[in-house]
């Protein structure tokens, strides 16, 4: 992707736990003007009312609630809507995060069942040779979640568990989610000051 055009990412959150990782994303990309393209799945919204106690009946409207003050545009697909812009390679991308990433979606994806929206989106990153990374947030794991993990990796697919690091000090919850989104971003080299990295001072 050149440098003048627009930035575009596509930004995935699924059923698992931890929805605050990509509404933070989703803050953290609007802030760098970021044209992000936000499926969420249904199971996706049920966690988001539940962890953070949005009121999801008007779904547009919460966004623009939230994020419409950001410097970027978010632009909202539902996950029923395989029609959508970001469902075809011939829309240029700069790459697709899902974040956090359920264990069904995961394996959706590792399957090619690209039967809605988020698993498309995902199966056109991969075949365009596009990034696509996935935050997967389960625990434990048993082997086909590993062996689901592993098939992606070898495609190229990154995947950045959900696992906050402790060498930086954290102090507060928000010090955890930025250094997980802070994770992402620099797989996929975006610029940003989210934690305070190894070697540098305070």
């Amino acid at each position: 992707m050149t440098a003048n055009r627009l930035k575009r990412l596509a930004v995935g959150i699924t059923g698992a736990s931890g929805s605050i990782y990509g509404i933070r994303l989703i803050e953290t990309l609007l802030d760098q003007a970021y044209e992000v393209h936000l499926v969420v799945s249904n199971a996706g919204w049920r966690v988001i009312k539940e962890e953070l106690g949005w009121n999801v009946t008007d779904r547009e409207g919460i966004l623009n609630e939230k994020f419409g003050s950001r410097p970027g545009s978010l632009v909202y697909h539902p996950v029923n809507d395989i029609g959508a812009s970001i469902a075809s390679g011939s829309f240029l991308m700069d790459g697709m995060i899902i974040m956090p990433c359920s264990m069904g979606t995961l394996s959706a994806i590792a399957h090619g069942a690209s039967d809605n929206l988020m698993a498309r989106a995902a199966d056109v990153m991969m075949k365009e040779g596009r990034s696509l990374v996935l935050v997967p947030r389960e625990t434990p794991l048993h082997a086909i979640h590993l062996e689901n993990m592993l098939k992606l990796s070898r495609l190229g697919v990154k995947m950045i568990p959900a696992m906050p690091a402790f060498y930086y000090h954290p102090k507060t919850m928000d010090d955890l989610i930025n250094f997980l989104v802070g994770k992402v971003l620099d797989t996929l080299h975006i610029e940003h000051e989210l934690f305070t990295r190894w070697g540098e001072t305070t």
